[in-house]
């Protein structure tokens, strides 16, 4: 299953960084046996010219140095089609694996190799694997299709560096930040472009807000992106113009 969605397509929570790139976190707890912390979870309704198409399902959860995101996107209309990831990284950011796989059958993973990232595909109608090579270092980020989460862990990412404490709040310089990412499904590589834009009142769900926007750019695509500072930078909603496509958390 996938949309026709455009495919661009760190953490800043709690104190405020908190999932890949939780260095005060990673220190604190050195315990053999980490707890598992939940992060983020909840979901994210994606709708197609006002109307919902589907769900998306996830949990971000760190345990000692490593951050797991997993989701789960269930299509409205598609009775039992689904489709689901799995993606591990370091507190550096660093790619440790990824997986995905759909209800109707294929499944594929991303893992290092050597200095390099490596992609193992199995068709729904094979047991053999396909694998495509990228010479793109192991901090790419993982934007797959439809997985709105992926971008929140990299707004993340980019808020992390561009973020600094200050008087009680944070202080966010305005530079872009420039990212080598790769779309497994596609099995393509490229740089996207994250840019803080500042504050802005949006309507989300009928209820005016005050979010953070962020615009998330690529060469074939432009999307604006809204968080909540006041909730641990979480993803709040996601405008795609070109494909009349709104993502709203739930």
């Amino acid at each position: 299953m996938k949309f026709h969605f455009r495919t661009l397509s760190a953490a800043i929570p709690t104190a405020i960084i908190c999932v890949a790139f939780s260095s005060a976190a990673h220190s604190a707890d050195k315990k053999p046996q980490a707890a598992v912390q939940t992060v983020d979870t909840g979901s994210f309704g994606v709708f197609v010219k006002g109307e919902r198409v589907a769900t998306e399902s996830f949990t971000i959860q760190q345990q000692g140095g490593t951050s797991v995101i997993k989701a789960q996107l269930k299509q409205i209309s598609g009775g039992d089609a689904s489709q689901k990831c799995h993606l591990e990284i370091t507190p550096s950011g660093e790619l440790i694996r990824y997986e995905w796989s759909q209800s109707s059958g294929g499944s594929l993973s991303v893992v290092p190799n050597n200095e390099f990232l490596l992609e193992k595909i199995t068709a729904p109608s094979s047991s053999k694997s396909a694998e495509q090579p990228f010479l793109m270092p192991s901090t790419s980020a993982i934007l797959d299709n439809n997985f709105f989460v992926h971008r929140q862990v990299l707004v993340w990412r980019y808020l992390a560096a561009a973020c600094k404490p200050q008087g009680g709040g944070f202080k966010c310089q305005q530079d872009p930040g420039d990212f080598g990412a790769i779309i497994p499904q596609d099995r393509i590589s490229m740089h996207v472009r994250v840019e803080l834009v500042g504050k802005e009142k949006v309507s989300v769900r009928g209820t005016d807000r005050d979010l953070m926007r962020l615009n998330l750019k690529g060469d074939n695509f432009d999307w604006a992106l809204w968080v909540d500072e006041q909730d641990q930078f979480k993803l709040i909603r996601v405008a795609i113009p070109a494909d009349n496509t709104e993502v709203v958390r739930d």
